[in-house]
This record gives structure tokens, C-alpha cells and sequence, in this order.
């Protein structure tokens, strides 16, 4: 082991806020291999422990809030590049996590809103989504929701996607990519996905071919790829574009454990049985 090998290049570091999922299909598993696989390091801080198979949530355990503070402080001197959001299971944890963001004053903040589980759990409450709507997302730099999400953070009285994502932006939030997935647009093809750029000054639509089956992870995949490619120092649109394409590739490449819900394989490039022997080293007993 006294081999001299080079040190790796600095790393963009992300600093992942996120339950932690068994399964590894979501939560902080799947954000840390998205951060990985997208040439970053992430640093986790479990906001809840959760109970749950790759059906449905079981059980939500919140950590407590001084704990994630506490995590949060050990981990002021490392440079953080961006910020991913993930699950915000309550109200105290809400209150550690803008606490958190306001620590790290000027870093991309990325925040992918879980507010109901795949299987159909919610995950959140009305006055969650109302502190995460006038405390949190002032401080966000790109939200990512799906359809369902995006109407449930901007309100019932608002009748299309564009004015819901306005809404949202004149609350505090710089942009959002909105994913229509799970709930496609009357226009869009069956065999198509959509995904839309919101920003001030800019609007961008992307169209991808739609995969077969449900699968469990995939805004998890899609928040922390973008946030890699935002703190390797891409532009919002090129970060968008290529976490999209990396998350079409992960759930292309996904695996399917059960009968449930399928996992996206977001380290898929990596040969299945690795090699670690140095190169000149001789096996043998």
C-alpha cells in the first residue's frame, strides 16, 4: 500500500439535505451516487430516517433539528459548491434548514420538493408547504417539482404551469425545471416526456422518449445531478440539460429488485464486478 499514486484534482463539492431511503433507491443514497457519478463529492445531512420498500412510505422520522444543525456547523470549514434540498419532513427541521442556507450565503441551492411519496403517502401538511413556501423558497436557486408538486406550492387559484411557476418566482425563487413525467400535458406525445425551464430571462423546453414503468428516485436523480453540474460552474441551462440527460441514462440503465418500483442504476458505467488491483501488482498466495 506505499505505492505512490497522484491525488485526484480538487472535487465539486454538494451539500446534500435529504432523508435517508433503505432502498437506496431515493434520499440520500441515490443523491450521493448522482453526485458521484456527475464528478462531484457529497457531504449528507439526514433530515428523517424513513420506513419504506420501493412500494410505498411507511413511517417518517424526523432528526432533530439541533442534530442536523449541529452536523451542519462540523462541516463550516469545507467549501460547499452547491446545496440539493430533499425531504423536509416538519416544521422544525424547515426552521434548521433555512438556518443551514443562510450559513452559506451566495451557493446554488437546489431543492427538490417531496411532498407526496410515489406510492401515494403524503409527506408533508398544509402549513409545511406554507413555511416552505415563504421561508424556504426565498432562498432558492432552482426548484424541481413535477406537475402535481408545482400546483400544490403555488395554490389552487392559478390555471397553467406558466403562471404557476410565476407565482413561485415572485415569491423568492429564481427558476424552476418542471418535469412532466408522472403528469404529462394533453399536447405532449404518450411516447414523449416534457420538461420546462422557467427563469426571468429565460424559457426552455425538452423532450425526451418516454422509458417504460414507474420508478422510484428519479427527482432525487434529477435535483442532484443538476446541483453537481451547477457546482462544477455550468450554466443553468447547460446543468439542466445535461442532468436531464444523466437521469434518462440512469433510468434507462435502472434495475427492477420486486414486482414494485423500478431504481434508477445512476453508477450504471461502472463494470459490474470491478477491478481495484494497481497497475504491476501480482496476485497469488
Amino acid at each position: 500500500m506505499g505505492a505512490n499514486l497522484e491525488l485526484s484534482p480538487h472535487l465539486p463539492t454538494v451539500l446534500v439535505l435529504a432523508g435517508h431511503d433503505p432502498t437506496g433507491g431515493a434520499g440520500l443514497v441515490a443523491d450521493s451516487e448522482a453526485v458521484a457519478a456527475c464528478g462531484g463529492w457529497a457531504l449528507t445531512l439526514p433530515t428523517a430516517l424513513t420506513v419504506q420498500n420501493c412500494r410505498d412510505v411507511i413511517a417518517v422520522h424526523a432528526v432533530p433539528a439541533d442534530d442536523l444543525r449541529a452536523m451542519a456547523a462540523a462541516l463550516d470549514d469545507i467549501e460547499i459548491a452547491a446545496i440539493k434540498i430533499g425531504l423536509i419532513p416538519d416544521g422544525a427541521a424547515l426552521d434548521a434548514v433555512v438556518d443551514i442556507l443562510r450559513r452559506r450565503p451566495g451557493v446554488p441551492v437546489v431543492m427538490d420538493p417531496l411532498l407526496k411519496a410515489g406510492g401515494g403517502s403524503e409527506l408533508s401538511t398544509i402549513e409545511l408547504i406554507d413555511g416552505i413556501r415563504h421561508h424556504l423558497l426565498p432562498l432558492v436557486d432552482i426548484l424541481t417539482p413535477n406537475r402535481q408538486e408545482l400546483a400544490r406550492l403555488a395554490g389552487s387559484e392559478f390555471c397553467d404551469d406558466t403562471e404557476r411557476a410565476v407565482a413561485l418566482m415572485s415569491l423568492g425563487c429564481q427558476a424552476l425545471l418542471v418535469t412532466g413525467t408522472d403528469d404529462p400535458t394533453g399536447r405532449v406525445p404518450v411516447d414523449r416526456v416534457e420538461h420546462t425551464l422557467h427563469a426571468p430571462d429565460t424559457s426552455r423546453q425538452w423532450t425526451w422518449p418516454r422509458l417504460e414503468g414507474v420508478f422510484h428516485g428519479s427527482g432525487c436523480t434529477l435535483a442532484s445531478a443538476l446541483a453537481s453540474r451547477l457546482a462544477a460552474g455550468e450554466s443553468l441551462v447547460t446543468a439542466c440539460e445535461q442532468a436531464q440527460a444523466f437521469t434518462w441514462q440512469a433510468l434507462a440503465h435502472g434495475w427492477q429488485p420486486g414486482d414494485d418500483q423500478q431504481l434508477p442504476r445512476r453508477l450504471w458505467q461502472l463494470p459490474a464486478l470491478p477491478s481495484f488491483l494497481a497497475p504491476g501488482v501480482a496476485t497469488g498466495r
